[in-house]
């Protein structure tokens, strides 16, 4: 009988609380905070050899243990909380990457077995506070909210602190809008902390507090008698640290009241970041920043602090990370593990303990972000292999680039902060908000260009590795020497598990892109045409010829959220202006330079010849969007027909804009009239329809086979002046 998630945590918790009922006369379960702060480097904190003030956090490693090669669940954000809350490789939870919920169906399942599920059902009050960013429903996408991964009380923001961390807007209690509320993000987290613990909190049940801070994510805030003892007010480095320095104090206000209520000497504080810093100066020597596969991207601060349980003054050496987190709560507070679970984290406790014989690691530390190169790390002890993809995913790396080089001239004609500040721009574009309006627009266009998309996931799960580099972190901590070649034995045994880990994550990864279109994925889906030819998008119901263009050419295929017509237009020009400079417009068997040619008066919105304005109201990727459009019936009005397989779409666009031509140039009255309104803002040659007929022609829907044959067989476009 196969066990469901409700059945495999009924089971524990009913354990559990027979292990309650023998042991009543022992000391009651410890209370459980987990303390998870955004983007925060190895070395930013005074314990660690940091620059930040963080007198609270030092003493809490001062009286617990100090981790020093401790890693997040990944390198960027989504991923790594993931993997916190579950203890599983973060694409086995469900999130390949940073989600947008507004474009993204990725969310954390419901399927999973979290650390507030195991809790509750052994008789813990559960409360989430602060950022979440694992799907939440605010993108208008059907997503489950920390309800659905066992918390009881929640109160926080979907993604980072909005407008910054200075009295931000996005705020929200269970799922209920706040509006602004006066403060810092740090501070107003621990606020709702302490209100809970004084009004909801029931004196004689344990509790879970899992609060994940905001900073020093971007964009930063912090007030400015902090920011002053570490530079200039407008200095970006010392705001940062100015924010660090906040959280501090926000953490030390929450221990004293946990101190205050008596409850302090019998509650595990865990304290840890979500990846390392976008500053590459934070993460010390360490090579990488986030978002890199390297140290600099996933090693980050490990403290674990419980008076009544772990002796202080520890410190640890020994490669752990967050996925061990789930099993070592439970180890901590004697609880069983969730029954017929698989999980990547080992039980940390018998290191925190004093009981280090009775460690093992069952499975290696393994980081995999399939955006980055390298895309996977396996350590074992010393030594970590990483290895890069075989595989390339379609992102325009050229425009991204032309993007920065924009930003980089703006910021040095206004001798910007953000430039002067050092680092690398490439970095800023993806963590800075940029003061000046200009150099922000074109970076908000160069992070919807970086954007994870989940059509890439078949391309993903069918990849494979190319290239690896051994690298032995106690006598080069930096990875600055590759050792492969000098310890082969080596390499080849980390090979094969790296290899093994990735084929076991990949099997239980949904495929997103294929619940998108309305079909489950199943292990049959591992076997079909996208896998086999490595073409992604073939899971979609959008099968034309139009289709083939747009996956060959990584054309914009629909809308930005609230994106005008005429702006996801002008992205198109950009991105087709881009092929034909670089002599790379690609066309599918049955495209010509006509069809392309009415493409583009498509998508014209101005100017004196060839403006068709049609995507105004035909607007991909459905070429309909439902709004209302005049038809020649006695001007009645009906919803815009989409163009995709019309049989009589020729005959009708010949002969409404036909007439469209007729009462232009002969002033006719009545349906004439009419349509000489519809389309009063199209200027159109008798050629102009032509081609826009014979773009038209190519939005007919063509078999799995035929669609991919015309990938395979595209040809270049001349698309030099006639």
């Amino acid at each position: 009988m196969k066990l469901n998630k409700d059945w495999l945590i009924a089971i524990g918790g009913l354990m559990g609380w027979f292990a309650m009922f023998a042991t009543a006369a022992a000391a009651p379960r410890p209370n459980v905070v987990v303390m998870y702060v955004d983007d925060l480097g190895w070395q930013d904190i005074g314990c660690y050899g940091g620059p930040v003030r963080t007198p609270t956090l030092d003493q809490l490693a001062a009286d617990g243990v100090r981790f020093t090669d401790f890693h997040s669940g990944c390198a960027v954000c989504s991923p790594s909380r993931a993997t916190v809350m579950t203890g599983r490789h973060h694409i086995r939870s469900g999130i390949y990457h940073v989600i947008n919920d507004r474009d993204h169906a990725m969310h954390l399942l419901e399927s999973e077995v979290t650390i507030a599920e195991i809790l509750k059902q052994n008789g813990y009050d559960t409360v989430h506070l602060g950022k979440w960013h694992m799907g939440l429903p605010f993108g208008g996408r059907k997503k489950p909210t920390p309800y659905g991964h066992g918390f009881d009380y929640w109160f926080g923001t979907e993604n980072t602190a909005h407008p910054s961390h200075k009295d931000p807007v996005n705020f929200h209690r269970h799922g209920k809008p706040l509006g602004q509320i006066e403060g810092y993000a740090c501070q107003i987290v621990v606020d709702e902390a302490i209100s809970w613990l004084e009004q909801e909190r029931q004196n004689d049940t344990p509790f879970f507090l899992n609060i994940w801070f905001h900073e020093p994510h971007s964009p930063i805030a912090a007030p400015d008698e902090i920011v002053a003892h570490y530079g200039d007010l407008d200095d970006p480095a010392a705001i940062y640290s100015g924010t660090i320095e906040n959280t501090d104090r926000a953490i030390a206000r929450l221990v004293e009241k946990l101190r205050a209520i008596d409850e302090l000497e019998n509650t595990i504080i865990v304290y840890a970041s979500d990846n390392g810093s976008y500053r590459p100066e934070r993460n010390g020597p360490l090579k990488g920043s986030k978002g890199a596969n390297f140290e600099g991207g996933t090693r980050v601060p490990g403290i674990f602090y419980w008076p009544a349980g772990i002796p202080a003054g520890q410190i640890e050496k020994e490669p752990s990370g967050v996925v061990d987190l789930l099993p070592t709560i439970c180890g901590l507070a004697e609880i069983d593990k969730p029954a017929g679970v698989h999980l990547d984290g080992s039980d940390l406790s018998p290191l925190l303990t004093g009981r280090r014989n009775e460690f093992q690691r069952h499975i290696p530390l393994f980081f995999l972000l399939p955006t980055s190169n390298p895309t996977a790390t396996v350590r074992d002890g010393r030594f970590a292999l990483v290895a890069w993809r075989d595989y390339e995913l379609p992102k325009d790396m050229g425009a991204m680039s032309g993007l920065m080089n924009q930003v980089e001239v703006i910021l040095k004609r206004e001798n910007s902060p953000e430039l002067r500040d050092g680092g690398r721009l490439w970095s800023k574009m993806f963590n800075t908000k940029f003061a000046n309006k200009e150099a922000e627009t074109l970076r908000i266009e160069f992070l919807k260009l970086n954007r994870f998309q989940e059509s890439w996931i078949p391309t993903i799960k069918a990849g494979g590795y190319k290239r690896f580099e051994l690298y032995d972190l106690d006598a080069d901590i930096g990875q600055t020497t590759d050792i492969a070649k000098q310890q082969p034995e080596i390499v080849s045994r980390l090979r094969q598990q790296l290899l093994n880990i990735t084929t076991s994550v990949m099997s239980d990864g949904p495929d997103w892109n294929l619940q998108a279109e309305g079909k489950e994925a199943s292990s049959a889906d591992r076997t079909t045409m996208e896998t086999k030819t490595r073409i992604h998008r073939l899971a979609t119901t959008k099968r034309s010829v139009f289709d083939a263009f747009s996956y060959l050419n990584r054309i914009p295929e629909k809308p930005f959220d609230e994106e005008a017509p005429e702006d996801l237009a002008g992205r198109i020009f950009s991105r087709l202006a881009n092929q034909e400079g670089r002599i790379l417009l690609k066309v599918p068997d049955g495209m010509d330079r006509s069809a392309y040619e009415g493409f583009k008066t498509f998508l014209r919105y101005e100017g004196t010849t060839s403006v068709g304005n049609c995507s105004a109201c035909h607007s991909l990727p459905g070429f309909s969007d439902g709004k209302s459009h005049i038809v020649t019936k006695a001007g009645e009005a009906s919803l815009t027909p989409s163009l995709r397989n019309s049989v009589r779409r020729g005959i009708d666009l010949k002969k409404a804009l036909g007439r469209k031509l007729d009462a232009l140039h002969s002033k006719k009255s009545g349906a004439a009239a009419r349509i000489s309104d519809e389309y009063s803002t199209m200027q159109l040659s008798t050629e102009d329809v032509s081609n826009l007929i014979a773009f038209l022609k190519l939005l007919d829907d063509v078999s799995d086979e035929r669609f991919r044959e015309l990938i395979l067989n595209a040809s270049v476009l001349d698309t030099s002046p006639n």
